[in-house]
């Protein structure tokens, strides 16, 4: 093998022994950077661009959006009724609009633009969204699609300039411009008043500003750059970065000081602007949503205490008596109400079962009362307060038996002493016998009585010393998924899911106090909600005894092997069924393996001594080949090893990192041709992907009347288009 051929291929100049990033770089006329030696130089600048290259950046992108445009929007309202999912996003923007607080697993911001969507179209946020039903004629649910469907629209022009950024030829960028134009699914689930839309174009903004970035990478501090930077964070682009700031460090030219500024304006662009963007999401979300809603048991009890309208804290006793009626909140980030029903624990002690729950109901309501060693409670003797130190027993109200632990595995976290409600009032032991430990106060530094709202306290089991604990560990389908509650045997005192607040208190021998007067911060307002969102989602899994017929697994999706049915299959239904354009998808999957191939045979040919590329075609495939394939990777893995229910809408994001890949695969092995063949075998390729679109159409611009006419339609039996 010759020296010189190895020195070069493995990316080292002989001559200096530099690094390759570190070599002298370039500009083209067309703003294309690249590292190259003295003898590439020449070959790098281009003749300068004709009229037609000039107008091709203006007029392609406004022709392409334009189409992009109809294919998102025309006979967008021709159904009337609620399809899908916009039973979940049009309650949600509903909420926004009545001010009304709720929850849900995804984030606010999407939802907020549903509810803008609402407010602009004259929607008073009174309809319910109910799935299937019309929709009234007072909702103009056809302007609040349209607001929808611009987001999926603009992602065809971010396709096309992202393409460009990637350096690829004129005829590959329109090919990536029309896969994402005529790509079936991403035009259905545009149409629609769902998250999709924007989150595909969020995607792909921030696509576009990496791109950017690597382009204008020798003008780090220029101004075009520092402007598009911040605009959103990946994994990719964090992947990217930490790249980028190696090959810096490895640049001996480079100052110190420069060094310093790169990492900065990246830490402060790519992390600190994002989180804050991110945060600020849930601040306005906190202050749009003052009324109390349906989610209001997710969050702290003293979150709940200052939404206007809410039943938390309202008229509650201050201070804790013996004889009390109250709900104990758990006051870990995502933590429930203490909760106990008349089902049993299927295994272990066969006792009545004690979880944590989300929702207000009788059931999460328990007794103050004194342990077993004292006199039985009396109504009528004098108040007895309840404080630090203090020993009690928990009644549960609507069974009437006491919370109670033992040497017993709990169900699930076999390491803890299982809970369960045992006896009654008079029949038990010692066992039932619960040490107040108070932690802290929001309102005072006297911890000699337990506050409502404001006092968090710690339940030690006085027999066996471990302490009340609710995990965030979903119990199977026989405890309803609710939430695990056991005694943990480790002493943590910082431990918040061994926290509880006293959340609602009823005792007609107290006076009304206003706990509620405090308010809680929103740091920890934000900690609480984002852990709430990750465990109800996580909680999401594949119901054994139910079949989800619209739910698919991850091994269908890059292969089209499934669809999904947005509404009811009835003949008088406008119907809609969400599949990719077969092209689009099974040449994006296939182009995936084909990278791989094409990296492995320019290794071996490296490692036998063939010097076959550039450090500009090595930069190409590294850049604009391998980082979309590592898009793709991110974007689906995920999915993989997740254990919850999934659909063929997630696959989406990944398929525009596929859809790249198909890109860079076609221009890669066209780009010796003559240029006819190339335009001949691109026309085809265009043709194909416009041909499947139209042939496909009915599925996203509605089929009217019976199914069985688009039966011609199911290529699988998998897809279920017309059976």
């Amino acid at each position: 093998m010759a020296s010189t051929n190895a020195a070069f291929a493995s990316g080292r100049r002989q001559d200096t022994d530099l690094r390759r990033r570190n070599v002298p770089e370039i500009t083209t006329n067309d703003g294309d950077v690249y590292d190259v030696d003295a003898a590439e130089a020449k070959k790098a600048f281009k003749p300068k661009s004709s009229l037609i290259d000039d107008l091709e950046p203006i007029l392609a992108p406004i022709i392409f959006t334009a189409i992009s445009f109809f294919t998102r929007m025309y006979r967008i309202g021709i159904s009337n009724i609620v399809t899908w999912d916009e039973a979940h996003f049009g309650k949600f923007g509903s909420h926004y609009l009545k001010r009304e607080f709720y929850f849900d697993v995804h984030p606010p911001l999407g939802k907020m633009l549903v509810g803008l969507s609402g407010y602009l179209a004259g929607y008073n946020g009174s309809f319910e969204f109910k799935s299937g039903e019309e929709y009234p004629p007072d909702v103009n649910y056809t302007f609040m699609r349209i607001f929808n469907a611009f987001f999926g629209a603009v992602c065809v022009p971010l396709a096309y300039y992202t393409a460009r950024q990637l350096n690829f030829r004129r005829p590959t960028v329109w090919l990536i411009t029309l896969m994402v134009l005529f790509e079936n699914s991403y035009a259905a689930i545009s149409r629609f008043i769902l998250l999709d839309s924007m989150l595909l174009c969020f995607t792909f903004t921030t696509t576009l500003c990496w791109a950017r970035f690597h382009r204008l990478r020798n003008e780090s501090f220029s101004f075009e750059c520092v402007k598009l930077v911040g605009l959103f964070c990946t994994a990719l682009v964090g992947l990217y970065t930490a790249e980028d700031l190696w090959n810096k460090f490895g640049d001996l030219k480079m100052s110190k000081v420069k060094l310093a500024h790169h990492v900065f304006v990246r830490v402060v662009c790519l992390i600190i602007v994002p989180i804050l963007v991110y945060m600020f999401s849930f601040y306005l979300h906190f202050v749009i949503l003052e009324n109390s809603g349906p989610g209001d048991a997710q969050m702290s009890s003293l979150f709940q205490a200052n939404l206007r309208g809410t039943e938390v804290g309202k008229d509650s006793p201050l201070e804790l008596a013996l004889g009390s009626r109250v709900t104990l909140k758990n006051m870990g980030y995502g933590g429930g109400l203490l909760h106990s029903h008349i089902q049993t624990f299927p295994e272990g002690s066969n006792q009545q079962q004690v979880t944590c729950y989300h929702h207000k109901d009788a059931n999460n309501d328990w007794f103050i009362y004194p342990n077993r060693d004292q006199p039985e409670f009396n109504p009528e003797d004098p108040l007895k307060f309840v404080g630090d130190g203090d020993v009690i027993r928990l009644i549960h109200a609507q069974t009437g038996r006491n919370l109670h632990s033992h040497l017993v595995a709990a169900p699930v976290t076999k390491a803890d002493n299982e809970v369960s409600c045992y006896g009654n009032t008079t029949i038990g032991d010692d066992k039932d016998h619960w040490t107040v430990e108070v932690f802290s106060d929001a309102a005072s530094w006297d911890k000699s009585k337990i506050r409502t709202l404001t006092t968090a306290f710690r339940l030690r089991h006085t027999t066996l010393g471990c302490y009340l604990r609710a995990g965030n560990v979903n119990l199977p389908q026989w405890g309803f998924k609710q939430i695990e509650t056991t005694c943990v045997k480790e002493n943590k005192p910082r431990d918040v899911y061994t926290h509880w607040n006293v959340e609602s208190h009823v005792n007609e021998r107290l006076p009304p106090g206003d706990p509620g007067s405090y308010k809680s911060p929103f740091l920890k307002d934000f900690i609480h909600l984002n852990v709430a969102m990750m465990t109800s989602n996580n909680a999401l899994v594949p119901d054994p005894d139910k079949q989800d017929d619209l739910a698919s697994k991850f091994w269908q999706w890059p292969i089209l092997n499934v669809g999904l049915r947005m509404c009811s299959w009835d003949d008088h239904i406008v119907k809609y069924f969400l599949l990719g354009n077969p092209l689009v998808y099974w040449g994006s999957t296939a182009s995936l393996a084909g990278f791989g191939l094409i990296v492995v045979w320019y290794l071996i040919r490296w490692q036998r001594g063939y010097n076959d590329l550039s450090t500009r075609e090595i930069d190409h495939i590294h850049y604009s080949g391998l980082y979309p394939v590592i898009g793709w990777v991110l974007h689906y893995f995920p999915f993989v090893i997740m254990a919850r229910v999934t659909y063929v809408h997630h696959y989406y994001p990944a398929l525009y990192f596929a859809i790249l890949s198909a890109g860079f695969c076609t221009d890669w092995l066209t780009q010796k041709l003559n240029p006819a063949l190339q335009w001949g075998l691109y026309g085809v390729l265009y043709g194909a992907v416009i041909s499947l679109f139209v042939i496909f159409r009915d599925i996203v611009f509605g089929m009217e009347g019976p199914n069985q006419q688009w039966a011609h339609l199911n290529w699988l039996s998998t897809w279920r288009i017309a059976n």
